[in-house]
């Protein structure tokens, strides 16, 4: 916060450091072209490196995971273009504090020097704060920066987008990192005392946050240790980061949505894959439980009734045993799922009867089908001509069930895939007899 109440002409100058800085500080790259990882926005062809080679650049929101370095290329992108860098955080910045950023910021703007404004955690301002943005980014009082590690299209107001352009920051690749792990031995003066399966061990525990890398560095340095010490030493010292992963944000909407694919793709290993994800990454198995046995009904159906059955025995099983035996039901059911046959017919029928349904309104049942418990509802023909099914040959009648004023429809067409192919032909010798009756 301290960038908030800088001097209005622009002179920011950064504050003596006297005390130790973090390694993750100390390694802040000091120009773009040092950036490690992230070349799909920085490279001269992506969106950034043509921005600048333009001479053009454009309010941004950066999206992605968390020590991908957000904050460290807005910084970069201030020092590239002359701007003035101020940095706030959504999460400690008021109505008040934004004015008065505003205010600094148009002080400098009548002076010639113009504000690049970095917002961290940006989808944590509410639609009226961000809605404050809009006429400072107009006038070009500021040039905004956002952060966010939530999807845009969600937490960000559409106004807000409408002026800015959003570049997603993606998870440091094992490279990237084993980069970044060469920059701090050379910084500190000696290599990370691991042998080559503790060092990749160390990049997997990172799991693609720089930030999280440099810091657990940092520890394994302060060690004092004689020789390269193993996995099982390392992870003895260490614990795991934990994966990014939040129960109601982007994380936990990707994998179900990965699970739930992978499960109509036919693919039990990569159905066991995300539901193993998902577990580690502590999502609740009764979730789990409800949305398999959606995709029972969704996208097995008919082509195997059973699959639903064994869903709800699995889900029934979770709850006798709890975990982590319980989950190995739920496995079992995933891999049923994925080899069954597929058809998404009733699921297509149900939606367009729904239509039809809220299209039609109100419209009576034929009155053959109407029962007729008065007398005046007799003389209203109420049940006239009604055909009992089972007096009719093969137990079929023929008539017609929809509203006289839309006559018959069809919604409901099984596919050629498990039970469905017989389905179908019960469908199809109903519909030929139905032909027959009515003529």
């Amino acid at each position: 916060m301290a960038d908030l109440f800088d001097d209005p002409a622009g002179r920011s100058p950064e504050p003596e450091r006297s005390g130790p800085r973090p390694l993750a500080d100390r390694l802040r790259p000091k120009a773009l072209g040092e950036v490690i990882g992230q070349q799909q926005v920085l490279g001269p062809e992506a969106p950034l490196g043509v921005m600048l080679a333009s001479g053009a650049l454009s309010s941004l929101i950066f999206w992605g995971p968390p020590g991908v370095g957000k904050t460290t290329i807005a910084r970069l992108l201030a020092d590239a273009t002359d701007l003035h860098f101020v940095q706030i955080s959504a999460i400690f910045t008021g109505v008040p504090e934004l004015r008065k950023v505003f205010e600094a910021a148009k002080i400098r703007h009548r002076n010639g020097q113009g504000t690049l404004l970095f917002v961290d955690e940006i989808h944590r301002f509410n639609k009226a704060q961000q809605d404050g943005f809009l006429p400072h980014m107009e006038d070009g009082t500021i040039l905004l920066v956002g952060a966010t590690t939530e999807n845009p299209s969600f937490e960000l107001n559409a106004a807000l987008l409408s002026r800015a352009q959003v570049l997603v920051l993606e998870r440091l690749s094992r490279d990237d990192l084993e980069g970044l792990a060469q920059r701090a031995e050379h910084e500190l003066g000696r290599s990370l005392p691991l042998d080559g399966a503790a060092r990749t061990a160390l990049l997997e525990m990172a799991d693609g946050d720089g930030r999280a890398l440099l810091n657990l560095i940092e520890q394994i340095m302060a060690w004092r240790v004689e020789g390269a010490l193993s996995t099982e030493a390392l992870s003895t010292r260490l614990m795991r980061r934990a994966a990014q992963y939040d129960k109601s944000g982007d994380g936990h909407y990707n994998l179900i949505s990965a699970l739930h694919k992978s499960v109509r793709g036919s693919d039990p290993d990569a159905t066991l894959y995300w539901f193993a994800r998902m577990l580690e990454a502590g999502e609740d198995p009764r979730f789990l439980a409800r949305r398999i046995t959606r995709m029972s009904v969704e996208d097995i159906g008919l082509a195997d009734p059973q699959a639903q059955a064994i869903c709800l025995q699995a889900w029934q099983t979770y709850e006798r045993l709890g975990s982590p035996e319980g989950e190995l039901a739920l496995a079992q059911a995933l891999v049923y799922l994925a080899l069954a046959p597929k058809s998404n017919a009733t699921y297509v029928a149900y939606k367009a009867a729904r239509a039809a349904a809220k299209k039609t309104g109100s419209l009576s049942p034929p009155r053959h089908i109407l029962n007729a418990p008065t007398k005046l509802m007799k003389e209203q023909g109420y049940g006239s001509g009604y055909a009992y099914d089972h007096d009719a040959e093969d137990g079929f009648s023929g008539q017609d069930y929809f509203p006289e004023e839309i006559g018959r429809d069809s919604y409901y067409t099984p596919v050629e895939r498990g039970f469905e192919r017989d389905l179908k032909k019960r469908l199809e010798y109903f519909a030929k007899l139905r032909r027959d009756r009515n003529g």
